[in-house]
């Protein structure tokens, strides 16, 4: 039954989750709500791993989960079922997109789904910052971290590689001391 479970959730977040992986995000920390299957600092370390591993960041999540949940099959059938969503569209829509990309319903639809999409991962980074900042209570080094990264990025521009592996090496480091 949780395999059942696991394909239904997982193929209705990958026909939904326009975007791109962080635009699961919603989906996955509303199955806290309905589901029960994780907590809010549990979806923030699986963020942070599918963050830090090769691949997609909404398949990765959909594997990590479907794993946490029911293991190797569980990973397997929510994989799957994220992703088919995506192939089936993609066979219909390309069958039509060429006759219709020019069409203005087709542009004002996509000009209406990027800000929802955007609005959807905001709402996401709140959540996660909420929870990476301050569910363990108040940190000042976690804050002083975040902001001496974000001033990284925002002036060297590096690979994010460079930023994962340096915040892992500046955490490991506070927690020595």
């Amino acid at each position: 039954m949780i395999y059942l479970e696991l394909f239904i959730e997982f193929f209705k977040i990958g026909l939904f989750s326009v975007g791109g992986g962080l635009a699961t995000l919603p989906f996955l920390n509303k199955l806290i709500d309905t589901k029960g299957w994780y907590n809010v600092s549990e979806l923030t370390n699986m963020l942070a791993i599918s963050e830090s591993t090769p691949g997609p960041i909404g398949v990765n999540m959909a594997t990590y989960v479907g794993f946490h949940i029911a293991s190797v099959l569980g990973a397997l059938v929510a994989t799957f079922a994220l992703v088919l969503p995506s192939y089936i569209v993609i066979i219909i829509i390309s069958n039509f997109l060429t006759r219709f990309q020019n069409s203005k319903y087709v542009i004002n639809t996509f000009s209406i789904i990027r800000p929802v999409v955007t609005g959807l991962i905001g709402v996401s980074f709140i959540t996660i910052f909420n929870t990476a900042m301050f569910s363990l209570g108040f940190d000042v080094k976690k804050i002083i971290i975040f902001f001496i990264i974000l001033f990284l990025i925002l002036k060297y521009k590096k690979h994010p590689i460079f930023y994962v592996a340096l915040g892992g090496f500046l955490g490991f480091l506070f927690k020595l001391s």
